[in-house]
Protein backbone atom coordinates (compact mmCIF):
# COMPACT_ATOMS: atom_id res chain seq x y z
CA UNK A 1 0.00 0.00 0.00
CA UNK A 2 1.26 3.47 -0.90
CA UNK A 3 0.77 5.81 2.03
CA UNK A 4 3.09 8.71 1.30
CA UNK A 5 1.63 11.90 -0.21
CA UNK A 6 4.91 12.36 -2.07
CA UNK A 7 4.39 9.12 -3.97
CA UNK A 8 1.03 10.43 -5.15
CA UNK A 9 2.97 13.00 -7.14
CA UNK A 10 4.94 10.41 -9.10
CA UNK A 11 4.04 9.57 -12.71
CA UNK A 12 1.94 6.46 -13.30
CA UNK A 13 4.94 4.57 -14.62
CA UNK A 14 6.83 5.18 -11.39
CA UNK A 15 3.81 4.36 -9.27
CA UNK A 16 3.45 1.02 -11.00
CA UNK A 17 7.03 0.22 -10.09
CA UNK A 18 6.83 1.34 -6.48
CA UNK A 19 3.45 -0.22 -5.85
CA UNK A 20 4.37 -3.66 -7.13
CA UNK A 21 4.40 -6.32 -4.38
CA UNK A 22 7.30 -8.01 -6.14
CA UNK A 23 9.32 -4.80 -5.99
CA UNK A 24 8.38 -4.10 -2.38
CA UNK A 25 9.94 -7.42 -1.43
CA UNK A 26 13.24 -6.52 -3.07
CA UNK A 27 16.21 -4.62 -1.77
CA UNK A 28 17.99 -1.65 -3.24
CA UNK A 29 21.76 -1.30 -3.06
CA UNK A 30 22.38 2.41 -3.19
CA UNK A 31 25.77 4.05 -3.78
CA UNK A 32 25.83 7.69 -2.69
CA UNK A 33 28.49 10.35 -3.31
CA UNK A 34 26.84 13.35 -1.68
CA UNK A 35 27.19 14.47 1.93
CA UNK A 36 26.58 11.69 4.46
CA UNK A 37 23.49 13.31 6.01
CA UNK A 38 21.87 13.83 2.60
CA UNK A 39 22.70 10.28 1.56
CA UNK A 40 21.03 8.94 4.70
CA UNK A 41 17.99 11.18 4.25
CA UNK A 42 17.46 9.78 0.75
CA UNK A 43 17.92 6.17 1.87
CA UNK A 44 15.60 6.51 4.85
CA UNK A 45 12.99 8.45 2.88
CA UNK A 46 12.79 5.97 0.02
CA UNK A 47 12.65 2.98 2.35
CA UNK A 48 9.91 4.58 4.47
CA UNK A 49 7.78 5.48 1.46
CA UNK A 50 8.10 2.27 -0.54
CA UNK A 51 8.94 -0.54 1.87
CA UNK A 52 11.97 -1.38 -0.26
CA UNK A 53 14.90 -2.20 2.00
CA UNK A 54 17.83 0.09 1.21
CA UNK A 55 21.48 -0.82 1.73
CA UNK A 56 23.60 2.32 1.42
CA UNK A 57 27.31 2.85 0.82
CA UNK A 58 28.68 6.38 0.97
CA UNK A 59 31.92 7.12 -0.89
CA UNK A 60 33.32 10.04 -2.86
CA UNK A 61 32.50 10.07 -6.56
CA UNK A 62 36.02 9.02 -7.58
CA UNK A 63 35.94 6.11 -5.15
CA UNK A 64 32.49 5.05 -6.31
CA UNK A 65 33.57 5.12 -9.94
CA UNK A 66 36.54 2.91 -9.03
CA UNK A 67 34.17 0.54 -7.22
CA UNK A 68 31.90 0.28 -10.27
CA UNK A 69 34.91 -0.62 -12.41
CA UNK A 70 36.05 -3.22 -9.89
CA UNK A 71 32.56 -4.76 -9.74
CA UNK A 72 31.87 -4.61 -13.48
CA UNK A 73 31.91 -8.38 -13.94
CA UNK A 74 29.63 -8.91 -10.94
CA UNK A 75 27.73 -5.68 -10.16
CA UNK A 76 26.62 -5.31 -6.56
CA UNK A 77 25.05 -1.85 -6.71
CA UNK A 78 21.76 -0.80 -8.27
CA UNK A 79 21.82 2.99 -8.37
CA UNK A 80 24.49 5.67 -7.94
CA UNK A 81 23.18 8.99 -6.65
CA UNK A 82 25.13 12.21 -6.22
CA UNK A 83 28.67 13.35 -6.76
CA UNK A 84 30.11 15.38 -9.60
CA UNK A 85 28.95 14.54 -13.10
CA UNK A 86 32.35 13.90 -14.70
CA UNK A 87 32.81 10.39 -13.25
CA UNK A 88 29.16 9.61 -14.03
CA UNK A 89 29.86 10.54 -17.66
CA UNK A 90 32.98 8.38 -17.63
CA UNK A 91 31.02 5.47 -16.18
CA UNK A 92 28.46 5.90 -18.97
CA UNK A 93 31.18 5.92 -21.62
CA UNK A 94 32.70 2.73 -20.21
CA UNK A 95 29.38 0.89 -20.12
CA UNK A 96 29.20 0.72 -16.34
CA UNK A 97 25.77 2.35 -16.25
CA UNK A 98 22.60 1.81 -18.26
CA UNK A 99 20.24 4.09 -20.19
CA UNK A 100 16.89 5.10 -18.73
CA UNK A 101 14.39 7.72 -19.89
CA UNK A 102 12.57 8.77 -16.75
CA UNK A 103 8.99 10.03 -16.97
CA UNK A 104 10.14 12.82 -14.62
CA UNK A 105 12.43 14.28 -17.27
CA UNK A 106 9.96 16.93 -18.45
CA UNK A 107 10.04 18.55 -15.00
CA UNK A 108 13.79 19.17 -15.02
CA UNK A 109 15.95 22.17 -15.87
CA UNK A 110 17.58 22.13 -19.30
CA UNK A 111 21.07 21.64 -17.84
CA UNK A 112 19.95 18.41 -16.17
CA UNK A 113 18.52 17.08 -19.42
CA UNK A 114 21.64 18.09 -21.36
CA UNK A 115 23.65 15.99 -18.95
CA UNK A 116 21.47 13.02 -19.87
CA UNK A 117 21.78 13.71 -23.57
CA UNK A 118 25.58 13.88 -23.31
CA UNK A 119 25.60 10.37 -21.84
CA UNK A 120 23.01 8.74 -24.14
CA UNK A 121 20.57 8.78 -21.19
CA UNK A 122 22.92 6.81 -18.92
CA UNK A 123 22.96 9.58 -16.30
CA UNK A 124 20.95 12.69 -15.43
CA UNK A 125 21.51 15.92 -13.52
CA UNK A 126 20.09 16.14 -10.00
CA UNK A 127 21.73 19.35 -8.74
CA UNK A 128 24.23 22.02 -9.73
CA UNK A 129 26.76 24.09 -7.84
CA UNK A 130 29.72 26.38 -8.49
CA UNK A 131 33.30 25.70 -7.44
CA UNK A 132 35.17 28.10 -5.17
CA UNK A 133 36.63 28.09 -1.71
CA UNK A 134 35.95 29.17 1.82
CA UNK A 135 38.18 30.48 4.57
CA UNK A 136 38.06 30.67 8.35
CA UNK A 137 38.04 34.40 9.00
CA UNK A 138 39.27 33.99 12.60
CA UNK A 139 42.31 31.96 11.52
CA UNK A 140 42.95 34.37 8.66
CA UNK A 141 43.03 37.28 11.10
CA UNK A 142 45.07 35.38 13.69
CA UNK A 143 47.74 34.66 11.08
CA UNK A 144 47.60 38.21 9.70
CA UNK A 145 46.77 36.92 6.23
CA UNK A 146 45.15 38.98 3.45
CA UNK A 147 41.61 38.11 2.37
CA UNK A 148 41.82 35.97 -0.80
CA UNK A 149 39.51 36.89 -3.68
CA UNK A 150 40.94 35.07 -6.69
CA UNK A 151 42.36 31.66 -7.63
CA UNK A 152 45.83 33.14 -8.06
CA UNK A 153 45.72 34.63 -4.57
CA UNK A 154 46.06 31.08 -3.25
CA UNK A 155 49.57 30.86 -4.77
CA UNK A 156 50.96 33.63 -2.56
CA UNK A 157 53.79 32.39 -0.31
CA UNK A 158 52.08 33.69 2.82
CA UNK A 159 49.40 31.01 2.40
CA UNK A 160 51.94 28.16 2.63
CA UNK A 161 50.49 25.42 4.83
CA UNK A 162 47.12 27.17 5.03
CA UNK A 163 45.29 25.60 2.05
CA UNK A 164 43.56 22.25 1.81
CA UNK A 165 41.88 20.45 -1.07
CA UNK A 166 40.94 16.89 -1.91
CA UNK A 167 42.90 14.46 -4.06
CA UNK A 168 41.51 14.52 -7.62
CA UNK A 169 41.93 10.75 -7.91
CA UNK A 170 39.38 10.11 -5.18
CA UNK A 171 37.29 13.28 -5.22
CA UNK A 172 35.03 14.58 -7.95
CA UNK A 173 35.26 18.03 -6.39
CA UNK A 174 39.04 18.04 -6.74
CA UNK A 175 38.92 16.68 -10.28
CA UNK A 176 36.51 19.49 -11.16
CA UNK A 177 39.07 21.88 -9.64
CA UNK A 178 41.84 20.46 -11.83
CA UNK A 179 39.65 20.55 -14.96
CA UNK A 180 38.48 24.08 -14.13
CA UNK A 181 42.00 25.44 -13.72
CA UNK A 182 43.09 23.83 -17.01
CA UNK A 183 40.11 25.33 -18.85
CA UNK A 184 40.48 28.72 -17.17
CA UNK A 185 44.22 29.25 -17.72
CA UNK A 186 45.12 26.74 -20.44
CA UNK A 187 46.88 23.46 -19.78
CA UNK A 188 50.47 24.72 -19.47
CA UNK A 189 49.66 27.63 -17.17
CA UNK A 190 47.00 25.54 -15.43
CA UNK A 191 49.52 22.91 -14.39
CA UNK A 192 51.94 25.63 -13.33
CA UNK A 193 49.12 26.88 -11.12
CA UNK A 194 48.56 23.40 -9.65
CA UNK A 195 52.28 23.08 -8.94
CA UNK A 196 52.30 26.46 -7.18
CA UNK A 197 49.19 25.55 -5.24
CA UNK A 198 50.78 22.25 -4.20
CA UNK A 199 53.47 24.18 -2.35
CA UNK A 200 50.79 25.75 -0.14
CA UNK A 201 48.69 22.61 0.46
CA UNK A 202 48.81 21.14 3.95
CA UNK A 203 46.79 18.01 3.12
CA UNK A 204 45.02 16.31 0.23
CA UNK A 205 41.85 14.76 1.65
CA UNK A 206 39.87 11.83 0.30
CA UNK A 207 36.48 13.57 0.36
CA UNK A 208 35.70 16.76 -1.55
CA UNK A 209 33.85 18.47 1.30
CA UNK A 210 36.44 17.60 3.97
CA UNK A 211 38.63 20.72 3.43
CA UNK A 212 35.92 23.20 4.36
CA UNK A 213 34.84 21.08 7.31
CA UNK A 214 38.45 21.23 8.48
CA UNK A 215 38.45 25.02 8.00
CA UNK A 216 35.25 25.27 10.04
CA UNK A 217 36.91 23.33 12.87
CA UNK A 218 40.00 25.55 12.76
CA UNK A 219 42.26 22.81 11.36
CA UNK A 220 43.11 24.71 8.16
CA UNK A 221 42.56 28.28 7.02
CA UNK A 222 41.30 27.77 3.45
CA UNK A 223 39.38 24.88 1.88
CA UNK A 224 38.84 24.50 -1.88
CA UNK A 225 35.32 23.12 -2.32
CA UNK A 226 32.03 23.69 -4.04
CA UNK A 227 30.63 26.93 -2.72
CA UNK A 228 27.48 25.32 -1.37
CA UNK A 229 29.62 23.20 0.98
CA UNK A 230 31.20 26.37 2.35
CA UNK A 231 27.75 27.94 2.73
CA UNK A 232 26.66 24.90 4.75
CA UNK A 233 29.45 25.49 7.27
CA UNK A 234 28.69 29.20 7.51
CA UNK A 235 24.98 28.44 8.00
CA UNK A 236 25.91 26.12 10.87
CA UNK A 237 27.51 29.03 12.69
CA UNK A 238 31.17 28.52 11.86
CA UNK A 239 33.32 31.58 10.98
CA UNK A 240 33.51 30.62 7.30
CA UNK A 241 33.41 33.10 4.45
CA UNK A 242 32.62 31.96 0.90
CA UNK A 243 34.59 33.09 -2.16
CA UNK A 244 33.63 33.00 -5.85
CA UNK A 245 37.08 33.43 -7.47
CA UNK A 246 37.47 36.66 -9.43
CA UNK A 247 38.82 35.02 -12.60
CA UNK A 248 35.71 32.85 -12.96
CA UNK A 249 35.14 29.27 -12.02
CA UNK A 250 33.78 25.90 -13.03
CA UNK A 251 30.70 24.15 -11.78
CA UNK A 252 29.34 20.69 -11.31
CA UNK A 253 26.21 18.92 -12.41
CA UNK A 254 25.69 16.38 -9.66
CA UNK A 255 24.29 13.29 -11.31
CA UNK A 256 22.46 10.01 -10.86
CA UNK A 257 22.97 6.77 -12.78
CA UNK A 258 21.52 3.27 -12.94
CA UNK A 259 24.20 0.60 -12.70
CA UNK A 260 24.50 -1.80 -15.64
CA UNK A 261 23.64 -5.39 -14.76
CA UNK A 262 22.19 -4.51 -11.36
CA UNK A 263 20.34 -7.12 -9.33
CA UNK A 264 17.28 -4.95 -8.62
CA UNK A 265 16.72 -2.86 -11.76
CA UNK A 266 13.04 -2.12 -11.15
CA UNK A 267 13.71 -0.90 -7.61
CA UNK A 268 16.50 1.24 -9.02
CA UNK A 269 14.16 2.84 -11.57
CA UNK A 270 11.62 3.53 -8.84
CA UNK A 271 14.29 5.28 -6.77
CA UNK A 272 15.45 7.21 -9.85
CA UNK A 273 11.96 8.57 -10.57
CA UNK A 274 11.30 9.30 -6.89
CA UNK A 275 14.60 11.17 -6.51
CA UNK A 276 13.69 13.51 -9.38
CA UNK A 277 10.42 14.72 -7.82
CA UNK A 278 10.21 18.27 -6.50
CA UNK A 279 9.11 17.34 -2.94
CA UNK A 280 12.02 14.93 -2.51
CA UNK A 281 14.57 17.36 -3.93
CA UNK A 282 13.20 20.14 -1.73
CA UNK A 283 14.20 18.13 1.33
CA UNK A 284 17.85 18.97 0.63
CA UNK A 285 17.50 22.05 2.83
CA UNK A 286 16.76 19.79 5.82
CA UNK A 287 20.35 18.57 5.77
CA UNK A 288 21.88 21.96 4.92
CA UNK A 289 22.62 21.15 1.29
CA UNK A 290 22.57 24.35 -0.70
CA UNK A 291 22.76 23.25 -4.33
CA UNK A 292 20.38 24.30 -7.08
CA UNK A 293 18.14 21.28 -7.61
CA UNK A 294 17.27 19.93 -11.05
CA UNK A 295 13.47 19.82 -10.71
CA UNK A 296 12.16 23.24 -11.71
CA UNK A 297 9.58 23.19 -8.90
CA UNK A 298 12.00 22.13 -6.15
CA UNK A 299 12.60 24.68 -3.39
CA UNK A 300 16.13 25.87 -2.68
CA UNK A 301 17.43 27.65 0.39
CA UNK A 302 17.73 31.45 0.09
CA UNK A 303 21.33 30.91 1.25
CA UNK A 304 22.16 28.84 -1.84
CA UNK A 305 24.75 30.53 -4.10
CA UNK A 306 23.06 32.21 -7.06
CA UNK A 307 24.74 30.87 -10.19
CA UNK A 308 23.61 33.86 -12.26
CA UNK A 309 25.71 36.15 -10.02
CA UNK A 310 28.91 34.08 -10.44
CA UNK A 311 31.27 34.23 -13.42
CA UNK A 312 31.13 30.67 -14.75
CA UNK A 313 33.37 29.21 -17.42
CA UNK A 314 31.89 27.27 -20.32
CA UNK A 315 32.77 23.98 -18.67
CA UNK A 316 33.24 21.22 -21.27
CA UNK A 317 31.51 18.30 -19.56
CA UNK A 318 31.77 16.02 -22.59
CA UNK A 319 35.56 16.39 -22.86
CA UNK A 320 36.49 16.45 -19.18
CA UNK A 321 34.00 13.72 -18.35
CA UNK A 322 35.51 11.41 -20.98
CA UNK A 323 37.54 8.43 -19.86
CA UNK A 324 40.63 9.30 -21.91
CA UNK A 325 40.85 12.95 -20.87
CA UNK A 326 40.12 12.25 -17.22
CA UNK A 327 42.75 9.50 -17.09
CA UNK A 328 45.29 11.69 -18.91
CA UNK A 329 44.83 14.67 -16.60
CA UNK A 330 44.95 12.56 -13.46
CA UNK A 331 48.15 10.84 -14.58
CA UNK A 332 49.71 14.20 -15.39
CA UNK A 333 48.72 15.52 -11.97
CA UNK A 334 50.17 12.39 -10.32
CA UNK A 335 53.41 12.65 -12.29
CA UNK A 336 53.99 16.39 -12.28
CA UNK A 337 52.24 17.77 -9.19
CA UNK A 338 51.74 15.22 -6.41
CA UNK A 339 55.39 14.14 -6.47
CA UNK A 340 56.74 17.64 -5.85
CA UNK A 341 58.15 18.49 -2.41
CA UNK A 342 56.19 20.81 -0.16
Amino acid sequence: MIRSPLLALLPLAALSLVGSPAIAAEKLTYYCSADEAWCQLMADGFEAETGIKVSMTRKSSGETFAQLKAEAENPKGDVWWGGTGDPHLQAAEEGLTTAYDSPMRAELHDWAVRQAEAADDKTIGIYSGALGYGYNEELLAANDLPVPACWKDLLKPEYKGHVQMANPNSSGTAYTTLATIVQLFGEEEGFEFMMGLHANINQYTKSGSAPIKAAARGETTIGIVFMHDAVAQAASGFPVKVVAPCEGTGYEIGSMSLIEGSRNPESAKAFYDWALTAPVQSRSVEVKSYQLMSNKAAESSPLAPKLDTITLIDYDFALYGSSDERSRLLKKWDDEVSTLPQ
